[in-house]
């Protein structure tokens, strides 16, 4: 038996994308920058899945940057705003609760002497735009906030910072790490009123290695890897032609099934909290307004990667937390008000539409055994 309920770390590739990828490999694999016919043939890869990318986002293709993944796109958002607007406006406003890729990111330009203003949420663990907001002024050039934090899956309220922040500073960049949201609900570039999306291939049923800087028409950039003109100069090396593939055909099969795919995992989610009522000794971390996808719980008394590894035995996959932290507390809980105790015990369950009720129903008995041998055997 394999239960697979990682999918917030990495999804299993769908069919279409692990065929785009090896059909490049196979035959199709001329370097796009090549004049000869292998290499326009690549290019011609490459610029369907830009098209495809930008048509989800509703941003122009020219605007679609194709990068290693969602960390090099965040810190090419960032960093990449911070440099070409930051010099006479040194401000920058984000959450407290960022992935590592955005708060690095900014821990860096602090200490090249930008001001890093980090919202926290209030002590119910919600974040209000108004905060978001209130801190903008004339001196601010980048607002950074995620669609879901990936964490937990709370929602943040990304549409109304922006509005808001534009609405008082129209020059402000505003960037959004969609990479948790994307292709499980909107993320369209006019909607949340974004300057810049990152986003995954491998988050949605693509391949790994591979991410998207989304740009609007207009915003200026300080590039981060030079050497070439790959990427229309904005990111220079050979372009990885199957992973891109891949991250093109992941969009073109779960496009058109948003909804669908959002409530058969409501109703995972909703099956999975009812069956966790009967175990003793867990914490709901998530909120209940929180995506779907994603499910912060806690078995009390038992430390994280404890869990984690009796689970793994059982062939049940979950997580402690961020795939990028290494097993190691983020912080990020903490924010959301939840207790130390809680936090050290805490166990990310993350669903797609390919798990059924059955990996849940399993879950949930190999949890409710787990918190009692080991408790019992005093782990």
């Amino acid at each position: 038996m394999e239960i697979y309920l990682d999918n917030a770390a990495t999804t299993k590739p769908c069919e279409a994308a692990v065929n785009a990828a090896c059909d490049c490999m196979r035959s199709n694999y001329g370097n796009p920058s090549s004049l000869h016919s292998k290499g326009l043939s690549a290019q011609l890869v490459v610029d369907d899945a830009r098209k495809t990318i930008a048509k989800e986002v509703a941003c122009d293709p020219t605007g679609v940057y194709f990068t290693s993944g969602a960390t090099e796109s965040n810190n090419l958002a960032v960093i990449g705003a911070a440099e070409a607007y930051g010099k006479r406006k040194p401000k920058i406003i984000t959450s407290s609760v960022e992935h590592a890729s955005v708060s690095a990111a900014m821990d860096l330009l602090e200490k090249r002497g930008f001001e890093i203003v980090r919202i926290s949420p209030d002590t119910n663990g919600e974040f209000h735009h108004e905060d978001f907001v209130n801190a903008v002024d004339d001196r601010t050039c980048l607002m950074s906030i995620m669609a879901v934090n990936n964490e937990t899956g709370y929602i943040m309220p990304v549409r109304r910072a922006f509005y808001g922040a534009k609405k008082k500073n129209p020059d402000i960049i505003t960037h959004c790490d969609a990479v948790q949201a994307f292709m499980k609900k909107p993320v369209k570039m006019t909607e949340l009123c974004a300057d810049l999306i990152s986003l995954s291939g491998h988050k949605i049923h693509g391949g790994k290695g591979v991410g998207a800087l989304c740009v609007r028409k207009g915003v200026r950039l300080i590039p981060r890897v030079y050497g070439g003109k790959q990427e229309r100069g904005m990111r220079s090396g050979t372009e990885g032609v199957p992973m891109i593939a891949s991250f093109g055909a992941a969009v073109k099969y779960l496009r058109g099934t948003m909804d669908k795919r959002w409530e058969q995992v409501s109703e995972l989610k909703q099956f999975l909290l009812e069956r966790l009522k009967f175990v003793d000794g867990v914490t709901i971390n998530s909120k209940s307004s929180a995506s779907p996808y994603i499910i912060n719980i806690s078995a009390e008394g038992i430390r994280s990667e404890i869990m984690l590894h009796f689970l793994e035995q059982k062939g049940i996959y979950v997580s402690s937390g961020s795939a990028c932290s290494k097993g190691m507390q983020s912080g990020v809980l903490s924010q959301f008000g939840i207790s130390a105790s809680l936090a050290d015990s805490a166990i990310r369950v993350s669903l797609c539409a390919d798990n059924v009720m059955y990996d849940l129903k399993e879950f949930a008995l190999a949890l409710a055994e787990g918190k009692e041998r080991l408790i019992y055997s005093g782990k």
